[in-house]
């Protein structure tokens, strides 16, 4: 979550971020990302045993135009077929399968980029005959995919081919991480009018990703595509676009087998009359048509995250929150960084700050989530724990209505610190985190006001992590009179008032750059690339950390955190601090004799943090120091716990403390069952 003092942008306008939603037009395709440098290794001194690297197995008339678009289709499904299947290779030859927990098995899965749509349910099924096509165009969807598409009464005229005779007889296979931009592909087959059969194969995508969940009473709206003449009986569905704002939508392209195409865009729109908000005269008394994990009717859905996020504020929360829309204003990350997806139970009322409330919310952590594969954690890395608790408590706070007290004046929310342990070890892919938290104070104060939570997570019924936190919301005027922890001094960091300290320097880039190399942070998580070690040295005498990391505007974070307020997540601050730890601690061979060694977060340490700033995108460097505190061996694990501070330039901000890393050798190697 975002963290608190000044930032000097102004206001914009605009209803929501990312592309336009246009139902006939084609969306451009996003470049690639700039690659990361590589820096030279340094030396290690021969008191620290190196360990080895260890690789993980891991027809119809002529037509001279039409035979150009012909040749040229062909050409361009060739293409996206070839950069699958290098997309495929690529993460085989890589292994990017994350690591498994102790005990258990995890499967090779198709890993989705960081922002790529998150489907609102998954089928376990990849084909569909033509009696399964006929229930969907009866609306009997859970019946073909199963309960997680279960809405009771809700949606009754959700149905594919509602409008004309279905003419599909099959899909081959549907993948909703297929196509070469990872959006999703389906191959389907087909008796009849080919422009009909592009549309409801489209149709069925929009189903199979769940699209229509989050609404009560929607149905199916093609935008009318161009005429697909062909003579072939086969289609290749290729998602282009697919999101949730400004209503759940999905483009493709759809190619026939003789290479013919048409873009087809399906919306999923509520009926005239019917609520999509979260309810009426600002509370939650009515249903969204989503049910939850727990098989409870939900009252705040992965829609309203979207607009919250990114949208229509009234639509995310009410009437009364719609004209801070396109302004900056308290909002939930986007992309790979909204780590809340729903609410299903909320006792307070809005507009009484003067008293508690409890609430439950989930959030569903798919096994092909992007934190995976980029995490050196052998499940979920640190930041994940952290974001999915402070978005959910912050979520609700929020809802009460502190800001509606001056609807005129901004009000940024900025999480001022807190205190989370982790209470056991838990491999979270494929799960369903849910989170009872609990808002048990609301201040009011002249400029701000300040909210404090507690929450307790948990998976299968049984909690695993629990923590307390504050978040204040202040104007810019009282954050403008922020000065970081040290009262606005400039404190020094170790290194600067230990000059003659001897200094060695480990290469992070080079190591993860290297063949075969595990336990790296990769991609976007790659959030360092070097640090300086004095041995010996820090507060503790044990050892001491430091680094620098360019702070560069385009970011990926950015664009995340938030809409129209970026600022780096305070949760990767903490990521980076143990990204730090983790290369000490191999750079030290403490994972050698381990056979199958994991980093894992600790279970019974309580953590506290605290931020008084933030990290703009003109703050030019993120500074950070490390102390080590203890080092505890195991017989089958090495304990780390650290202290550590980073700064912006000429302030320190953010404070962190008894932050522990755990490197722990899998008792049953290569993830089989004990």
């Amino acid at each position: 979550m975002n963290d608190g003092t000044t930032r000097d942008h102004g206001e914009g306008v605009l209803a929501f971020d990312g592309e336009a939603f246009d139902p006939v037009g084609t969306p451009s395709i996003p470049a690639p990302s700039a690659p990361v440098a590589v820096v030279p290794k340094a030396a290690r001194p021969a008191a620290f045993a190196q360990a080895p690297h260890r690789t993980v197995p891991v027809a119809g008339q002529h037509n001279p135009l039409r035979d150009i678009r012909i040749a040229v289709t062909e050409a361009h499904r060739a293409h996206l077929d070839a950069h699958t299947r290098v997309q495929h290779a690529i993460l085989r030859a890589a292994g990017t399968a994350p690591a498994p927990l102790r005990s258990l098995t995890v499967a090779p899965v198709t890993v989705a980029a960081e922002g790529a749509f998150k489907p609102l349910a998954r089928a376990n099924r990849r084909t569909l005959d033509r009696a399964a096509l006929e229930s969907l165009s009866h609306g009997d969807v859970a019946a073909v995919f199963g309960m997680d598409y279960h809405q009771a009464e809700a949606n009754p005229e959700v149905r594919v081919a509602a409008d004309s005779p279905l003419v599909l007889t099959a899909i081959t296979d549907i993948d909703v991480r297929g196509g070469a931009l990872s959006h999703g592909r389906l191959r389907a087959r087909f008796d009849g009018d080919a422009t009909t059969a592009a549309v409801q194969a489209v149709e069925t995508f929009a189903v199979y990703a769940g699209l229509h969940l989050c609404l009560v009473d929607a149905t199916l709206t093609a935008a009318p595509p161009s005429r697909l003449e062909t003579g072939s009986t086969e289609l290749d569905v290729v998602v282009t676009q697919i999101d949730l704002v400004p209503r759940p939508h999905l483009t493709a392209e759809v190619i026939a087998g003789d290479g013919r195409s048409i873009s087809v865009t399906v919306t999923v729109t509520e009926k005239p009359g019917s609520a999509i908000g979260p309810g009426t005269g600002g509370t939650l008394d009515h249903w969204t048509g989503r049910i939850g994990h727990g098989g409870e009717r939900v009252l705040l859905n992965e829609f309203h995250m979207a607009h919250l996020a990114h949208g229509d504020q009234g639509i995310a929360l009410g009437p009364e929150f719609a004209h801070f829309t396109g302004h900056r204003s308290t909002r939930l990350p986007t992309g790979g960084l909204l780590l809340v997806d729903r609410i299903s139970r909320f006792d307070g009322t809005r507009g009484v700050l003067d008293s508690s409330a409890s609430y439950d919310s989930e959030y569903d952590s798919p096994a092909d989530s992007w934190y995976y594969a980029d995490s050196a954690n052998n499940s979920v890395p640190h930041f994940v724990y952290m974001e999915t608790s402070l978005q959910a408590a912050l979520l609700m706070g929020l809802y009460v209505g502190p800001t509606l007290t001056a609807p005129d004046q901004t009000l940024s929310l900025r999480n001022l610190g807190g205190t989370a342990t982790v209470l056991r070890q838990v491999d979270l892919r494929d799960k369903t985190i849910a989170q009872s938290s609990r808002l048990l104070s609301t201040t009011m104060l002249p400029g701000s006001s300040l909210q404090t939570f507690d929450y307790t997570l948990s998976v299968d019924g049984e909690a695993f992590y629990r923590g307390e936190t504050m978040f204040g919301y202040f104007s810019d005027e009282a954050l403008g009179n922020q000065t970081g922890l040290d009262a606005g001094r400039t404190k020094p960091t170790w290194r600067e008032t230990n000059v003659s300290s001897a200094v060695r320097t480990i290469d992070i880039a080079a190591r993860r750059n290297a063949s075969g190399a595990r336990l790296c942070s990769r991609g976007t998580l790659a959030l360092l690339d070097q640090i300086d070690v004095v041995d010996g040295g820090g507060d503790h005498g044990v050892g001491y950390l430091h680094a620098v990391r360019r702070i560069d505007p385009d970011d990926w974070f950015f664009a995340r955190h938030f809409h129209l307020d970026p600022v780096i997540p305070g949760s990767l601050g903490v990521e980076t601090a143990i990204q730090a730890v983790q290369e000490w601690m191999l750079d030290a061979g403490f994972d050698s004799g381990m056979a199958d060694p994991q980093f894992m977060i600790p279970a019974d340490i309580d953590f506290t943090w605290k931020y008084r700033g933030q990290f703009l995108p003109t703050d030019r460097q993120c500074e950070l120091e490390v102390h080590i505190k203890t080092v505890e061996r195991r017989t089958d694990s090495v304990i780390v716990t650290v202290d550590a501070s980073l700064w912006k330039p000429g302030l320190r901000i953010y404070e962190l403390t008894d932050l522990a890393v755990e490197l722990a050798d899998n008792p049953t190697p290569n993830g089989a069952l004990a």
